[in-house]
């Protein structure tokens, strides 16, 4: 019983490192895309 609840909390918390490492790549991506665009304006 409690080797199960450690392997659900173990996979809770890699499932959300996952989540939070493509969240945190796609907000630097739209950083970047902001960034360019301010680039382009000020050409």
């Amino acid at each position: 019983m409690l080797k199960k609840s450690i392997i659900a909390l173990l996979s809770v918390i890699v499932l959300s490192s996952l989540t939070a490492c493509n969240t945190t790549r796609g907000a630097g991506e739209d950083i970047s895309a902001g960034g360019q665009a301010v680039q382009r304006a000020a050409q």
